[in-house]
């Protein structure tokens, strides 16, 4: 599978009304970058694309474009990535030197495609693109999915005029026309990834019974949740620990239920009035987050 597009069908201006850069401080890792406007009467106009990325590593592309808040049939959207910050590898067509990596929106789908030494293709050997996902003229992908770059160059192209043959599938681009960002001979806008420390944290935490009993299962639940995000975690691996009278006691169940982490174990009925002491903790993309808990046997 191929790019749809060849960029010697994409008539362009060339003459640009703004330097193409970032727009002020970024913000939560955002940055805007601006595009020159009315280029081409009637062709679609990208005033600015809009980047951002959270802890997890989700890289947001936001085409803006006025009219075109969705994606429609006769509409194609493509992002070129240098991905390794080279321009001597990847593609070496003038307007997207050093491309490793080619995102594309057309006829309802998203895919990924890679600089295979002669054009931008994806094929069956190819890692999947699980990340890739979008919403109106908006972009989600994972670093992860793009080499772990912690450095985009990138350019935003919008098609339109695209006619699509219902009964063969065939696309005719003669009469599309479109707009390239930043404006041809300007390279690559330039976007930092940055990656914090992912922390969880616990959101709440029960004992049931709130008073262990002699002879009977005392559960340990908890919830947490995402630094990045604030999301709740639905999954990750679940560790139970707990001794009664300095006696390690082995768990009969841990693990995820309705979106909180569980442990489970049975008291002995010759454990009243010792204490138990007991610890629940989550392990998650390598962070970890625990409650402990100390309490008498009834």
């Amino acid at each position: 599978m191929r790019l749809r597009y060849l960029k010697a069908l994409v008539v362009v201006a060339g003459a640009c009304a703004l330097v193409p850069g970032a727009v002020g401080a970024p913000l939560n890792n955002t940055a805007t970058f601006q595009d020159s406007t009315g280029e081409r009467q009637g062709a679609p106009d990208i005033t600015t694309v809009v980047v951002s990325n959270n802890n997890a590593g989700i890289v947001t592309f936001k085409i803006n474009v006025p009219g075109r808040a969705t994606l429609t049939d006769d509409m194609l959207v493509a992002f070129t990535i240098d991905a390794d910050n080279n321009p001597a590898t990847g593609s070496q067509d003038p307007e997207d030197r050093g491309g490793d990596y080619a995102i594309q929106l057309f006829g309802g789908t998203s895919d990924l495609f890679r600089w295979d030494g002669t054009t931008y293709s994806r094929n069956g050997a190819d890692p999947p693109q699980a990340s890739l996902r979008f919403s109106g003229m908006t972009v989600f992908i994972n670093a992860s999915d793009l080499g772990n770059s912690k450095r985009l160059n990138f350019n935003a192209l919008v098609l339109t005029g695209i006619v699509v043959d219902q009964n063969t599938g065939d696309t005719d681009f003669s009469k599309a026309i479109g707009d390239l960002a930043p404006d041809p001979g300007h390279g690559f806008f330039s976007y930092q990834v940055k990656v914090g420390q992912l922390k969880l944290n616990v959101k709440s935490f029960a004992l049931s019974p709130s008073r262990p009993q002699a002879g009977r299962t005392l559960t340990a639940t908890m919830s947490a949740t995402r630094s990045d995000t604030g999301a709740a975690l639905a999954g990750g691996q679940v560790l139970c620990t707990a001794t009664i009278g300095g006696k390690r006691l082995a768990f009969r169940t841990r693990g995820f239920s309705g979106g909180r982490a569980r442990c489970g174990w049975q008291v002995p009925a010759s454990a009243r009035g010792q204490k138990i002491r007991g610890t629940i903790t989550v392990v998650f993309e390598g962070r970890r987050v625990s409650r402990s808990f100390s309490a008498t046997v009834g």
